[in-house]
């Protein structure tokens, strides 16, 4: 398994988030330069974090973003798939373009599928929480390397 790029970033947007104070806010330039990722690939990510109601953005010159809810509330797990395009590990996956003449009869889909849903299920297990429990050395990491 690997995760793509946007899940990554959705990931290190909610980390940064996370170290904040008190819900200040943050503004995509701030992180994007703190990762070294593009404006414009990180506001497709911000944009997809708070439809899916894990940041809130606020419109305006003193505005910017924050976490809507509290790490302990934003599971790993959801953050994966709502920010995953698809989990298709091969073609079969792919009911509708898999030309795999095998499909039939192949029991390697039900193992790559157990495999992906054992991930998933490790994934469903943590929190944003858990991830930033290492808050005083990620804030210093994150803020000081501006």
């Amino acid at each position: 398994m690997r995760l793509t790029n946007y899940t990554d970033y959705s990931l290190r947007v909610l980390i940064y988030l996370a170290t904040k104070q008190n819900g200040e806010l943050s503004n995509i330039q701030e992180i994007a330069d703190v990762y070294g990722i593009s404006k414009n690939h990180l506001m497709k990510v911000i944009y997809q974090l708070g439809k899916n109601g894990f940041i809130e953005t606020i419109r305006g010159r003193n505005g910017g973003i924050r976490l809507a809810q509290s790490p302990s509330e934003i599971n790993i797990g959801e953050v994966v798939r709502k920010s995953g395009e698809d989990f298709n590990l091969v073609e079969c996956f792919d009911q509708k373009n898999n030309q795999c003449i095998i499909s039939p009869v192949c029991s390697l889909r039900h193992v790559l599928n157990k495999a992906l849903q054992a991930y998933l299920h490790v994934l469903d297990e943590y929190t944003l929480e858990d991830i930033v429990k290492n808050k005083q050395p990620l804030f210093k990491l994150l803020h000081l390397s501006k």
